[in-house]
């Protein structure tokens, strides 16, 4: 897959820079971006493909408007063909002007989801006006997918799929118990710590990463009640 290729040719694993870059190349597009948003918690650009794309990221976030805020909002796919399309004009009032400045003239926006999960959205933009037909529509859709599963901690193999073989816990990651498994420990964390979903995961994800752990292992660890997480647990702290 194209965004194994990616993750090779930079000598590591696979990361959302190579889902974007991927993107570009596979897809109708000029280039690609990836936001990290919350309800809770600020959102932030991680990761884009040019100078516009890195403009569109900004602007959408700064202003609070555009397709990749409707796309997060909405948990939708959001399609703009023409941004000098009269009814975007009254829609994203800034952003529409903004964005043609910057040299975008279409813009398509997937979020990122699994289960409540949704740590973010995927953008594409074109420099000209156009529409993705079926195929591309449902190739851009699996970047948005591959891109949640990286942001997620779940290892990508060299075809650009969670890998199939090895043993359970190191190498095989089923997507269903997956999913199930983060959205159990969520819900665990919001009820223990009387908090909120967004919340809950961004505590899973802040201990994961201050660990070195992959986040399904965290995840598996609070459902079984090996690690107990309380308000004033620093993410650098064992508590377990």
């Amino acid at each position: 897959m194209l965004v194994a290729e990616q993750a090779a040719q930079r000598g590591g694993r696979v990361g959302v820079m190579d889902v974007c870059t991927a993107a570009v190349v596979a897809l109708p597009v000029s280039g690609a971006g990836v936001s990290a948003m919350s309800k809770s918690a600020a959102s932030y650009p991680l990761c884009s493909t040019d100078d516009i794309s890195e403009q569109l990221e900004e602007l959408q976030l700064t202003l609070g408007e555009g397709p990749c805020v409707d796309a997060f909002t909405h948990q939708r796919a959001v399609l703009t063909p023409d941004l000098r399309a009269a009814e975007l004009q009254d829609c994203w009032s800034v952003f529409a002007n903004a964005a043609l400045e910057a040299g975008a003239r279409a813009v398509f926006a997937f979020p990122l989801q699994i289960g409540a999960i949704s740590p973010g959205v995927l953008d594409l933009y074109a420099d000209v006006p156009g529409t993705l037909d079926v195929e591309e529509l449902a190739d851009a859709l699996a970047f948005a997918d591959t891109a949640t599963l990286v942001l997620l901690g779940t290892q990508i193999d060299a075809t650009g799929a969670p890998p199939t073989t090895g043993t359970a816990h190191e190498d095989t990651e089923d997507l269903g118990g997956y999913r199930a498994e983060i959205d159990q420990a969520t819900g665990a964390l919001m009820v223990q710590l009387d908090i909120g979903i967004e919340e809950a995961f961004i505590r899973l994800r802040a201990y994961a990463f201050a660990h070195e752990l992959r986040l399904s292992d965290v995840a598996a660890d609070v459902v079984a009640h090996r690690l107990h997480l309380t308000d004033d647990t620093d993410p650098g702290d064992d508590d377990g």
